[in-house]
Formats: C-alpha cells, structure tokens, sequence
C-alpha cells in the first residue's frame, strides 16, 4: 500500500512503505534483516543481484540510497534522466526523488547502501555540505581507481557493524557514512549536467519542476507559468534540446507516477486518472495504452 507525503510542491506523492521495503527489493525471498532496516541497509551487489529482476519499475522512497560499483555496470535513472555508470563510480539518490533501475549487469560487484534521513536525527545538516546527496544534482560521481581500496574498507567496516548489532552501533554507522562522503568530496569528481546553452538549462528546469510538481501543474502552460517564461517558449527549448515537444516530456512523467502508483498503491485506475491526469478511466486507460502499449490493468498485474 502506498503512503503519501508533501515534497517541494507537489500534493501527493506515492512513496514505497519503509516496511515493504524487503518485499519491494526481493518479492517473496525469505532473507534475514535487520530490525532497523528501515533506518540503514548495506550489502554486497554480488550478493544480492541473483535474487532481483529487472527493471524495477518507477517509485519513490523516503530514503538516501547509493551505489558503489568496484566492477559491472548499471543504469538507474534519477527524476527523467537515465544514467550509465560502471567501474570506480557511485551513484546517489535523495530521498522522494522519482527513480527505476533499469540494468544491473550480472556480472557487478559492489555495495548498495540505503539510510533514512532519521538515522541522523537533529544531526541531519551534517550532510548539508554533499552536493551529491541533493535532489536537483548529478547523481554521479567518479572515483580515481587507487582510491578504491579506502572506500571498501569503509564499506566492509560498515557490513560488520550492519550484521551485528545495528543499534547498538548505529553512532558508528553515522560516522562512517560521513567518512565516505568525506572521501567523495575529496577524491571524488562529480559529473556535470551538460548544459550547453539557454535551452538546455530551461529544459533542465522543466524536467526538475515536473519530477517536483506532477501532482499540482498538468499543463504545459502551468509549468511555463513557473518557469517563468511562455509555453511557445518552452517548448521550442525543449524540441531543440531533445527534438520532443514539452507536451511529450510532460506525459512521460506522469505516465512514471502511473506505474509508481499502479504497482505500488490500493488506488483504483479512476482515482489514479483524476489524481494525475483529471480524466474518467477510459480516458486514462486510452491515454497510457497509447504511452506504453498496455492498459493500466494489465501493467498493474504484470
């Protein structure tokens, strides 16, 4: 069942559960987890990716997560970008930012960490200085290999305190986690969103306003309104930049709600057409089989 919570501006906001979280990642796998889970994950990719299928669809989650790879490659996506990434590289998403994670290849070696932002309590601004960490940054970042081995053992370190006795060295895991950071800001190159003119950087904004504002603005004209600048505008910025017009960047953001909300939420196809696209069910179901191929039934059992 999906939970709700406000973000920037946006009314609702469909966030996988802290307590599906397991069945989220591994189905029905049986697997043995820390009763803090919710607050702080970690495991080895080699690990773990036999027991996952891919894609995972669209969702959003009220945590930090990241990703180490030390060998294979990925590509995940962050709000509507999708990002390659392999060796020496990490990969950071903020909590309730829209994501799916398209390809871990088989072959991938590596860490994944996840931790909620109530690990740090009121110590939360410590990661304040970690542009990495924010919603509207590259979620990217490349690490010299010869700095490889330093973020291993803190990863290493980290798996013996997660298996055992996660409360008991939860302090520790905070500090360890801002040793990595650390070591990322220092060692750490964090890739640039190429914006390589005036439309590219308005487009970037559209793309962050609608991953922000899905739930509040459903036309092309009401996110020009916010941009500040006219619909005509936006959309030649847009067409320049990714030859498809604003119109077609707006329907694909809300049909990545509509699988976040159809595979993780108890709201029937008529409440999920008038939440996200204001239209009666058939008109909905049309506009998503256009979109995807599939009627929103089907997508939803599938």
């Amino acid at each position: 069942m999906v939970v709700y919570y406000n973000v920037a501006n946006s009314k609702f906001v469909p966030v996988v559960p802290m307590t599906e979280l397991e069945q989220f990642h591994f189905g029905t796998i049986d697997r043995i987890v820390s009763k803090l889970h919710h607050l702080f994950h970690i495991n080895r990719l080699e690990d773990t990716r036999p027991k996952l299928t891919f894609p995972i669809p669209p969702h959003r989650k009220r945590l930090y997560d990241l990703i180490y790879l030390t060998g294979g490659e990925s590509v995940r996506s962050k709000g509507l970008n999708s990002f390659y990434f392999g060796e020496n590289q990490f990969f950071f998403l903020p909590p309730l930012q829209i994501t799916s994670h398209e390809y871990l290849s088989e072959d991938a070696t590596g860490y994944f960490v996840h931790f909620a932002p109530e690990l740090f309590g009121e110590n939360i601004h410590l990661l304040n200085p970690f542009p990495f960490l924010q919603f509207d940054t590259h979620p990217l970042v490349d690490i010299p290999k010869r700095y490889s081995l330093v973020f291993q053992n803190l990863f290493e370190r980290l798996l013996v305190l997660y298996d055992h006795d996660l409360e008991k060295h939860a302090s520790t895991i905070r500090w360890y986690l801002m040793a990595i950071f650390s070591e990322v800001n220092s060692h750490g190159q964090v890739k640039k969103d190429e914006i390589r003119d005036s439309a590219s950087s308005i487009t970037q904004r559209y793309k962050i306003a609608l991953t922000r504002n899905i739930y509040t603005h459903r036309t092309v004209k009401d996110y020009a309104s916010l941009l500040h600048v006219t619909p005509n505008h936006l959309n030649k910025c847009v067409k320049k930049t990714l030859n498809i017009t604003a119109q077609s960047l707006l329907n694909e953001m809300v049909i990545m709600e509509a699988k976040s909300l159809l595979k993780y939420s108890d709201l029937t196809v008529t409440q999920i057409a008038h939440t996200l696209h204001r239209s009666s069910a058939s008109n909905f179901s049309r506009f998503f089989r256009q979109q995807t191929g599939t009627s929103p039934k089907t997508y939803q059992t599938g």
